[in-house]
Formats: C-alpha cells, structure tokens, sequence
C-alpha cells in the first residue's frame, strides 16, 4: 500500500517559515516512500477561517513548487461525519455535558489549591485539568443538563475510556524507515473537551476522523502535537479507526528562541516573497534543495 500523508494547516492567517518546512517534509517523505500528500483545511473556527485566508495557503503551498490532489478537504464540510463520531461515544457513555465557563473553571481550581495548598495538576498544555465539576453530576442532572437549551460542551470521560480502552500506545518513525511502539498516558491530559460549546467537534475528534477518512498512513507534523497523540490514539482504539504512523518534527524558533507563530506575528512566506525570497532560496534555507 502506498503511503498516504497530509498537510493541514488551519486557515487563521497566512503560512510562515515553520508551515513551509512542515509541507516540505510531508512532500519529502511522501516521495521517498512512493506516496502522495493531501492537503486538509482545518476550518472548524468559521469565525477565523475566512476564504482570502484558504486562498492565501494555497497560494503559498503552489510557490514553493508543491502539487496536491483537488480539491482539498475542508472539515467544516463534514460536520455531520464529526456529530456521528460523538454520538457513538455518547452512545458508549464516554461523554458528558459540561456547562461550565472558563471562569468558573478557574475558580474551581483556585479553590482546590487554596484547600489543599498544592498546585493543580495541568496537562501538557500548561493548562488546569477540568475538576471534573459535571462529571459529578447525578444522571437526571446530566439529561437536564443537556436538555436545557444550555450551550454545553462535550467532555469525554477519561477514566470510563481508559477502562474501555486498556493500555494505549502508538507508533512513531524515522524518515529512514524506523518504526518504534511509544506507550501513551492519555490520563494527562484530564477529561478533554471533543465537542465545543460553539462547533459540534473539536481538533481532538476532527483530526482522528479525517486520517482514518482519508486513508492516512504517516501522519508528519511539529513536535508541540506530540503529546496530543496519546489523546488520539485513545480516540483510535475505542472507535476501532485504523492507527496511522507519528514522525514529530522540530519546530522552527525566532530569534528569541519562540516557536515561529501566526498569532505572534511571524514573518510570513507572502511577506517573504514581496521582499524577494525565491522559492529556491527558501528551500536551501530549509534543507530541501
């Protein structure tokens, strides 16, 4: 079977240099194993995911000499895909209604450390694990929960899934063709939300479904989605999707040492090209000459 990749950046601003070396490491790995690359707009956030931003990638993608199967998915057009994938761990009894803002979450956490004099635990993220105030809650306070009209989001039940699961572990490579099992710890990352108060999925639930749709066999992406793979491999086994393989690639700094980001301002690729950088140039740069 040929291997079968993805890039798939979300349409919130233009691509920097990080983006570039992302898709050229996808093209990379794709070519030496005689396969292809899609490309995915993960365009959940309808608010962000404007179309001169979708055109602004494409745009981009086609200066550095790369070539992709049209059209491309786009996940806000398959939402009803995402709804199913939680309805069949609603079904299981893997999620539960959470109605609870960020600032009620803070100040439950607050509350927690000010009685135990201890600092919450937080997930890789650096953010609070959810106290797990809903989960709490009688089943009749659930269903009323839920049917409140209430915007809810949908939190899985880490604990019940790692119990339907069993241990969890995926499978990482090398660009040379190693392949190595890495067990995962799902628990750190608490009862994660994979249905948003304000879109019926989340990237959790999405990204699972859309690789194993898509026949992804190598997913290639930054190592600050490492840790998320636990969370996805979970999400694999319990709804019996196919497990692709993991590369986690380093991750392009700025001066500073900051991992180069849209919402820090980084120099994009169209900014790039206006002051005169070729695509050739760009790609020595990169180390793909």
């Amino acid at each position: 079977m040929s291997a079968v990749l993805r890039f798939a950046p979300s349409p919130n601003g233009r691509l920097h240099l990080g983006h570039a070396y992302s898709a050229l490491l996808n093209d990379s790995v794709a070519r030496r194993r005689g396969g292809t690359w899609l490309l995915r707009i993960e365009d959940i956030d309808p608010i962000r995911a404007t179309p001169e931003n979708v055109a602004g990638i494409e745009e981009d993608l086609a200066w550095l000499g790369l070539d992709w199967p049209r059209p491309p998915r786009r996940q806000s057009e398959h939402m009803r895909e995402y709804q199913g994938g939680a309805e069949k761990l609603r079904a299981a009894g893997l999620l539960y209604p959470c109605g609870c803002s960020r600032g009620e979450i803070a100040a439950a956490v607050a509350a927690r450390e000010a009685e135990t004099g201890q600092p919450w635990p937080r997930d890789p993220d650096g953010s609070p694990l959810y106290p797990g105030t809903c989960r709490h809650l009688p089943l009749a306070g659930r269903e009323a929960l839920a049917a409140s009209g209430r915007p809810v989001a949908w939190r899985l039940d880490i604990g019940r899934a790692l119990a339907v699961s069993g241990p969890v572990s995926w499978r990482a490579f090398e660009p040379d063709g190693r392949v190595w099992s890495v067990p995962a710890s799902p628990e750190r990352w608490g009862d994660v939300v994979l249905v948003r108060k304000e879109t019926p999925t989340s990237y959790n639930l999405s990204v699972v479904f859309d690789d194993a749709v898509q026949a992804i066999t190598h997913v290639v992406r930054g190592v600050d989605l490492e840790a998320a793979t636990d969370i996805h491999a979970l999400l694999g086994a319990i709804l019996g999707l196919p497990e692709p393989l993991y590369h986690h690639h380093r991750l392009l700094t700025d001066e500073a040492g900051q991992k180069l980001s849209k919402s820090r301002g980084s120099l994009s690729l169209a900014a790039l090209r206006q002051a005169g950088e070729t695509p050739e140039g760009l790609r020595r740069r990169l180390g793909f000459a």
